[in-house]
């Protein structure tokens, strides 16, 4: 089993690479490989809404880390979405990269459990970490939680070390993950198969 762990701060070594370590090294601990996949600080093209994505599972555009994370996913059985939070909503870099992932990538993410953590030296985190989960559940993704809000607080790494409830919160979080991918992995030894999706049903408002 594999965590794939996406850190969409441009900062390699900064505050959200800090909270993914925690997890990462608490899923070690419980026996799951796992992965820190960097966004890094190169441009990250927007969706275009063009279509051309459609029964390719991966984007037009493959100037950049969207492509990527979608071959990486495929390869992963859960994971975890960081972002610095920015003027009270995360980095645009990674929801640009999510909404095409996600959109084009979509058969890659299915089913496997997720979760979002932010990092934020004082305010905007509760409506950052909403934004994150917003992609799971129209994703069937089982969403996982702690013990609190998967925030942790600094303007530095070190600073961040320093929040004991946030760095907990982290380890709880790794420890949620590597429960449900245990009971994911039992339950398909035991024949239970993933649920049937009935087939996409639109309704506009405007007709």
């Amino acid at each position: 089993m594999k965590v794939l762990l996406v850190n969409g701060s441009p900062r390699v070594n900064g505050c959200t690479f800090t909270a993914l370590t925690e997890i990462a090294e608490t899923l070690k601990k419980e026996n799951i490989e796992t992965e820190i996949f960097q966004l890094g600080n190169k441009p990250i093209r927007d969706c275009i809404a063009c279509g051309g994505c459609n029964g390719k599972n991966k984007c037009v555009f493959d100037d950049d880390v969207a492509n990527s994370l979608i071959a990486k996913a495929a390869e992963c059985d859960g994971f975890v979405f960081g972002s610095p939070v920015y003027y009270a909503h995360p980095s645009g870099r990674i929801l640009s990269v999510l909404d095409r992932a996600f959109y084009a990538g979509k058969a890659s993410f299915t089913h496997k459990p997720a979760a979002a953590i932010v990092s934020a030296r004082r305010g905007g985190s509760a409506a950052s970490y909403d934004v994150l989960n917003k992609y799971f559940g129209i994703t069937q993704m089982p969403i996982v939680s702690s013990s609190y809000w998967n925030m942790v607080y600094g303007s530095s790494a070190e600073q961040v070390k320093q929040d004991a409830e946030g760095m907990q919160t982290m380890r709880n979080i790794g420890r949620n993950m590597a429960w449900i991918l245990k009971c994911i992995e039992a339950g398909k030894a035991a024949g239970i198969s993933l649920p049937q999706t009935e087939a996409s049903e639109r309704t506009n408002f405007i007709r």
